[in-house]
């Protein structure tokens, strides 16, 4: 007969058991939970949408080549921050934090290349990656769309810069519809144009660039000085200018060709406009580059195939949750930098233009949009941004007096309204030393002081030219001061007067 089991025996042989099992579990093979065997890091000034179609179809693309999971960590800032931030890692480090910076133009690339912070991608040893650049074209409109020489940067869209405006709007206020950046500059637009921060902004920086090289740099600054009478404020992110024009908060906006594409898209082309100035613009490249000593090579250079690959060019092009091989949820609308996917995928792009088609483009020099990038920040920080009340003061005044100065006043005025503190020439040498910081402070600071001066001055001789041009009284004009003997004379004369007359009358009265 057995003997009955005790209960304080049946607790402890449960514990045993249970744990045997976990001990055995901790020893078997990770199940599918298990960690990602890859790794990516991006720097990018990209957004949400961008990111999370990237970040989906790489994943799948990548699952199924190479059979592993790969875990992507984005970091998002705007283009020039980071630049800055790029450039301040390498300064203290050696080693890689992110493996690739992806987006903000072309202008940043050559940058961070000028200063040894890219990694060359070379095809030659890559048959399939040579296969992927033999679909895109080295130049587009005298501007190389990928580092074809040293291969560290490549487009994997085509941007284009204007102006978007809310037609609605327009119409109740009685504004034009713009066709050039210089539209920008009328009076009546006080306090409804929109622009983002150039200083973090990269679209926005590009648009002002665009102005300096279509124009020349004084009556490029001119223009812009001008418009920034108008600009309402300068948010740091230039997607938010767009969305302001879509709802009625502004009427016109510097924008990006697809954030205004995206919102003609929401709210129709009846309602929004969007205009890339003839011949007084640019499409070019927006870019990705390998980081130096990039943590995660590899990876890195798997995403760069996928991105510029027919599978990632049509993420660009396809409107979302339509078709298989188009983005699931964000509609990105951009251009893509293979000619042949127009035609491929004719029927089926949301992108209005083939900028294939496109010839009445400026002649951009990417080299010295390049080497002047964050110097043209700062100074336009300093004259626009950081004194933008006092520009406002000075703008006001001057244009709420404009018919009383007159023509030429008010041309003499302006002209000291819209002055620059430094050349073109003077701005090139000084962004050799750039990298200085007390310099570069000290120049900030300058810049800041004339600004403020400068429109001080402008307040004042409003002031004093209407002072002048008051109409005159009708009293009569005074007389020259006589001297103090006329006095005198006055005095004896009227006695001679008297003295006359008092005879006269005594001979009478004989």
């Amino acid at each position: 007969m057995m003997q009955a089991v005790k209960p304080g025996t049946r607790v402890l042989a449960a514990f045993i058991a249970a744990a045997i099992l976990f001990s055995t579990l901790a020893l078997l093979p990770a199940p599918a939970r298990a960690q990602p065997q890859a790794k990516l890091v991006i720097i990018t000034p990209h957004w949400e949408g961008i990111r999370k179609e990237y970040d989906a179809a790489f994943k799948a693309w990548y699952k199924q080549r190479h059979g592993v999971d790969v875990e992507i960590v984005w970091e998002s800032m705007g283009t020039s921050d980071c630049v800055r931030a790029i450039e301040d890692w390498y300064s203290k480090h050696e080693e890689g934090r992110w493996d690739i910076m992806w987006g903000g133009g072309v202008d940043p690339f050559l940058k961070l290349k000028s200063e040894g912070l890219l990694e060359a991608f070379p095809p030659s040893g890559d048959a399939e990656f040579a296969k992927i650049l033999s679909q895109i074209p080295k130049e587009f409109n005298g501007i190389p769309v990928y580092d074809y020489k040293d291969y560290m940067w490549f487009g994997t869209a085509l941007s284009g810069f204007g102006i978007i405006y809310n037609k609605p709007l327009l119409k109740k206020l009685g504004l034009p519809e713009p066709k050039t950046w210089e539209d920008l500059t009328d009076y009546r637009m006080q306090g409804w144009v929109g622009s983002a921060d150039p200083r973090h902004s990269g679209s926005t920086h590009m648009a002002y660039e665009i102005i300096l090289q279509a124009y020349g740099w004084d009556k490029g600054w001119a223009i812009i000085t001008e418009m920034g009478g108008n600009i309402r404020d300068f948010p740091e992110h230039s997607s938010a200018v767009p969305k302001a024009v879509a709802s009625g908060q502004l009427a016109y906006g510097l924008a990006i060709d697809f954030y205004a594409w995206a919102q003609i898209a929401k709210v129709g082309s009846e309602n929004i406009g969007y205009v890339m100035p003839e011949g007084l613009t640019v499409i070019n490249p927006d870019s990705i580059a390998i980081l130096k000593n990039a943590p995660h090579r590899d990876v890195a250079r798997e995403f760069v195939k996928f991105v510029l690959s027919k599978e990632g060019q049509k993420l660009w092009m396809l409107p979302a949750g339509k078709y298989p091989d188009g983005p699931k949820q964000y509609t990105l609308g951009r251009m893509s930098i293979i000619p042949s996917l127009y035609k491929e995928l004719a029927g089926r792009s949301i992108v209005p233009v083939n900028p294939f088609e496109i010839k009445s483009v400026l002649n951009y020099d990417a080299a010295k949009g390049s080497k002047r990038w964050s110097l043209v920040n700062d100074l336009f920080g300093a004259l626009i941004v950081d004194t933008h009340d006092d520009l406002v003061a000075a703008w006001r005044k001057l244009n709420e007096n404009k018919d009383k100065l007159g023509p030429q006043k008010y041309q003499e005025i302006l002209a000291e309204f819209t002055k620059v503190p430094i050349t073109e020439k003077e701005a090139l040498q000084y962004a050799d030393k750039w990298g200085d910081q007390a310099f570069r402070n000290q120049k900030i600071s300058e810049w800041r002081n004339f600004a403020v001066q400068k429109y001080r001055k402008v307040i004042s001789m409003v002031d004093q030219a209407l002072s002048q041009a008051q109409p005159s009284q009708p009293s009569q004009p005074a007389q020259p001061a006589q001297p103090s003997y006329g006095l005198y004379i006055g005095a004896i004369i009227v006695i001679i007067i008297v003295a006359a007359a008092a005879w006269y009358l005594a001979k009478r009265k004989k």
